[in-house]
């Protein structure tokens, strides 16, 4: 800042307050100050600035970085953080790399609060962040552990999906597992509950699965080996676990839909290809962005609030993924 200073023929506390963008110098000063930057080459040290505000002003996020909807959450959240005045920083969980890693590593970086996308974390280490700092899980809930959450009706959804796949014509529906995963428990009892009510108990069948491409390939050969018995529609747990059915179905000679339907859930960016075009369950990315910061925002100015469940309602995407059975 002294050379900067120098050049344009200021004090350093006046280039100081251009590049805080605080008021006392003129519009004409600025632009110098700004050109002369911009001809040395100078770029204000964030992490200086930092260590010189009793703020950081950084929300830290823990996410899954082979999961597609996390990156569409991501990519949502950073619009939402400049709103409200706060940057990112970015910690991935990776299979060498557990969610718990990735959030100490945030918290030796001076967030002020944050947020974790789904996962594994267990409610006691979820318990002990949100006494540390403003903390808000998306998309999976952790009752009485003093962290909001955002996320949407998963039941909702469900039965929404599997009234369409009835309406169609469809009884023999087969919902592959998420496991673990978040939002899995609440689909999994949606699905067996929907099934009940349209009078399909005897058809439920389960397949044990996780959020991923390989369970949802391994399901599909399951399926295969004994086509007997293949159903006429499978409702997979997430996108991903979907995309791995599509890809190991059409590879072992099956028709998608007209020898079985195929849905998922999240509608990550990459199910609306041309190739792809799965029916889906959606997750508004944007808005579950926007809610997440805008309540960790209200934790930082009133640090006592009650922890609150923030829920969004699902929209259900027909695409070409799915149609009536065929007819023997």
């Amino acid at each position: 800042m002294a050379d900067v200073a120098a050049r344009v023929g200021v004090s350093r506390a006046l280039v100081s307050l251009v590049f805080r963008n605080e008021p006392g110098a003129s519009g004409e000063t600025r632009d110098r100050v700004f050109a002369a930057a911009r001809e040395l080459g100078y770029r204000p040290d964030s992490a200086a600035r930092l260590l010189a505000r009793s703020r950081s002003r950084m929300i830290g996020v823990v996410f899954t970085v082979r999961n597609p909807f996390h990156a569409d959450l991501v990519e949502a959240l950073y619009p939402a953080a400049e709103r409200f005045g706060y940057e990112l920083l970015l910690s991935a969980a990776v299979p060498m790399r557990d969610e718990r890693r990735a959030a100490e590593a945030l918290l030796g970086h001076r967030c002020e609060a944050l947020l974790v996308l789904g996962g594994y974390l267990d409610a006691g280490y979820v318990a002990a962040l949100g006494a540390r700092m403003p903390a808000l899980v998306v998309g999976r809930r952790y009752p009485g552990a003093g962290v909001d959450s955002v996320h949407v009706a998963e039941a909702r959804g469900v039965r929404q999906l599997i009234a369409y796949l009835v309406g169609l014509g469809h009884s023999s529906i087969v919902h592959i597992d998420g496991g673990h995963e978040a939002g899995s428990a609440e689909r999994r009892r949606a699905y067996l509950g929907t099934m009940r009510r349209h009078g399909l108990s005897a058809r439920i069948r389960v397949l044990p699965g996780d959020h991923t491409e390989d369970s949802g390939a391994h399901a599909a050969r399951e399926l295969l080996a004994d086509r007997a018995t293949l159903p006429t529609a499978v409702f997979a747990s997430n996108d991903r676990c979907a995309l791995g059915f599509l890809d190991a179905a059409r590879r072992g000679g099956l028709d998608v839909p007209g020898d079985v339907s195929v849905a998922g859930f999240d509608d990550s960016s990459v199910v609306r290809l041309a190739r792809i075009d799965l029916t889906t369950v959606r997750q508004d990315p944007e808005r579950l962005a926007e809610l997440a910061v805008g309540r960790v925002v209200e934790r930082l100015e009133d640090p006592e609030p009650v922890p609150r469940e923030l829920v969004l309602r699902p929209e259900l995407i027909v695409r070409g993924s799915t149609g009536a059975p065929r007819m023997v």
